[in-house]
């Protein structure tokens, strides 16, 4: 099957999440796999199921983080991609994927804190979370992502780099 117009061998198509507060705050989540490493949400996207990326960015907003209460103000321009060092290559989604082909969207949260469960999937992501200020987000992120992640939140105008 040759999946969507999207889709790039070698490369696990997902989306990237930069979900705001009311104070501009970016949500960041602290992975229950590796203590320390935080993260803005992400997922891969079901190209067999030919899933829609806005769908698939809410999905995986409520899948990590309980959130319903939000909605997307923008599409990131441009695909960002980054490689998995070789040490996660083999580890991830069966070594099938060089790293991540992502496309990012900027969503307002329109809840409350007390909206956010981080534990309602079977399968967690996240083992903490917190609000960020934007000029910080860079300086948590796993060294790899590190570069998308200054793109992204530039495009998005939240930082300047």
């Amino acid at each position: 099957m040759k999946g969507p117009i999207y889709f790039e061998k070698g490369w696990r198509i997902s989306v990237g999440i930069v979900l705001f507060n009311k104070h501009k705050q970016i949500f960041m989540g602290e992975r229950i796999d590796n203590k320390g490493a935080w993260q803005m949400p992400q997922g891969g996207v079901n190209i067999l199921k030919n899933e829609q990326l806005k769908d698939a960015a809410l999905r995986e907003l409520l899948e990590e983080t309980g959130i319903y209460e939000a909605r997307i103000v923008s599409e990131s321009k441009d695909w960002h991609y980054y490689h998995l060092p070789e040490n996660l290559r083999k580890k991830l989604w069966g070594g099938k994927f060089i790293g991540q082909k992502q496309k990012w969207f900027l969503l307002e949260f329109e809840g409350s804190d007390k909206d956010i469960n981080i534990k309602s999937n079977k399968k967690p992501e996240f083992c903490s979370w917190k609000w960020v200020e934007a000029s910080k987000v860079c300086n948590q992120i796993i060294k790899f992502k590190k570069e998308i992640y200054q793109k992204v939140l530039k495009e998005f105008r939240f930082i300047s780099i």
